[in-house]
């Protein structure tokens, strides 16, 4: 939630250093003292685009230059990653819906999550017919029929795939 409170109070910087949103944890007084794994959470399981250590959460996103902003929809993101993006907004006090709200509609612009797109969610389906299939060998069985012109285009007859590849002779 610091990092989302800066965000919001400073669109026109990319992002924050690990020290200013600690500096930010401590001032927001959410907790009465400041749990050493805090700094790991800024810097290794809130962040998307690094590899996940033991959480994979998608909440944070590092720039080039190490400093972080929030991930949003949309961010390329460690493919071990898929956690989620920001706090369940019943898990907060209230005072913090606001930002969720903001997150959400302004932040995110309204857009969603890759995994929300029903066609992308079919990602893996079927995969148990595949399994125990070696895909070289599959393709090298389809192939095995094939003449040496390859095989017949779709809806044309095989001699038409064949006249159409030999040359004209004059």
């Amino acid at each position: 939630m610091a990092l989302a409170a800066l965000c919001r109070e400073h669109p026109d910087r990319a992002g924050f250093s690990r020290r200013e949103i600690l500096e930010r944890i401590r001032l927001q007084g959410a907790h009465p003292e400041l749990r050493p794994g805090v700094q790991v959470h800024i810097q290794q399981h809130n962040v998307a685009n690094y590899p996940p250590n033991a959480a994979r959460y998608r909440m944070f996103y590092r720039l080039g230059d190490g400093t972080f902003r929030l991930f949003r929809p949309g961010d390329a993101y460690h493919p071990s990653r898929g956690g989620k993006t920001h706090p369940n907004r019943g898990d907060l006090p209230a005072k913090y819906h606001g930002l969720v709200d903001w997150y959400e509609r302004e932040y995110c612009q309204g857009k969603t999550l890759m995994e929300d797109d029903p066609i992308l969610k079919m990602w893996g389906l079927g995969r148990e017919i595949w399994r125990g299939v070696d895909p070289d060998a599959y393709v090298a069985e389809l192939r095995a029929g094939w003449n040496a012109e390859g095989p017949p285009l779709p809806g044309k007859p095989a001699h038409a795939a064949r006249e159409k590849s030999t040359p004209a002779r004059r």
